[in-house]
């Protein structure tokens, strides 16, 4: 178990650096230059990457209530509540996401080419309905999550070193398992169509270059690029995000959670944190280049 805390603390670790990094270039681009209209997605998506290993990680707030001394309980629902959220608006930005690249890259004639405009207008007003959903919803859970007291008490289930879960009604639990399967398998089935669609157009693209024979056309665009990072990211988030589902799941039905499942089942969940920031910076031009100039100049100094 030692052992395997101490890769969840380098994967935490790894996470943050590369997120940080990620989150500081898009304020960069976004205040100095012309971002495109996916940066200020991906800058959320950075932030809340970056927010879920600080507070799911057990790094920041845990060590801020024990220097305070604050309360067991407060402590436990708080960190349980902001990592709900933030896995939350994990799903609904990358979801989000992977929708306004399908709009951004689909042909004129096609149907969904009159929300290009509408998107990016209304870009703001997504984000609040977002945040407002995750926060609304997520409140519901911290009346069902206390501090740790006793193992042995059978309507609680230990789910973090200090948090434990007390046992619902048959009814309230088959009314968030409903809702949130239903939230869940919605978002992702619209990935994967969209996922689908991109990939639809990408070929038919490609097609269009072999037929034209035409080099300068078969040098991958930046739209290109952005839409392959999207792909392999929703599909690695997808596959963590049903390994994460079914760990739960089995876990709240035999109403068990094993020390080392715990740790498994976090591994998997910030999987996604942690690969995403390096999948979107080796696939991202301006972040090469932007590289490139701060080694050139410090060559230079040296």
């Amino acid at each position: 178990i030692s052992s395997f805390k101490n890769i969840l603390y380098f994967q935490a670790g790894l996470g943050i650096l590369a997120n940080m990094s990620l989150l500081c270039f898009y304020i960069f681009i976004i205040l100095g230059h012309r971002p495109k209209p996916t940066d200020l997605i991906s800058c959320q998506l950075t932030f809340i990457h970056i927010m879920m290993f600080l507070i799911g990680g057990d790094l920041l707030l845990t060590n801020i209530f024990e220097s305070l001394n604050i309360d067991n309980d407060f402590k436990c629902k708080a960190t349980f509540y902001i990592s709900r959220v933030m896995r939350g608006l994990s799903i609904c930005t990358t979801c989000l996401l992977s929708v306004f690249q399908t709009v951004t890259i689909s042909p004129s004639t096609s149907s969904l080419a009159k929300f290009k405009q509408k998107l990016k207008k209304y870009m703001i007003h997504v984000f609040l309905c977002i945040w407002s959903f995750s926060l609304s919803y997520s409140s519901s859970r911290i009346f069902y999550v206390r501090g740790f007291t006793n193992v042995s008490e059978t309507n609680q289930m230990q789910v973090t070193k200090s948090c434990t879960l007390l046992r619902m009604s048959s009814i309230i639990r088959v009314f968030i398992f409903t809702v949130t399967t239903s939230r869940d398998v919605f978002l992702v089935g619209v990935m994967l169509s969209t996922s689908a669609y991109m990939v639809i157009i990408l070929c038919r693209h490609q097609r269009q270059c072999m037929h034209l024979h035409s080099i300068r056309h078969l040098r991958a665009s930046p739209e290109k690029r952005a839409t392959q990072t999207i792909l392999l990211l929703v599909v690695f988030f997808v596959v963590m995000y049903w390994v994460d589902f079914i760990i739960s799941t089995t876990s709240v039905l035999l109403w068990m959670y094993d020390p080392v499942v715990l740790s498994v089942q976090k591994f998997v969940v910030y999987a996604y944190p942690t690969i995403s920031p390096f999948v979107q910076i080796s696939s991202d031009n301006r972040i090469i280049i932007m590289l490139k100039l701060m080694h050139s100049k410090h060559q230079q100094r040296f």
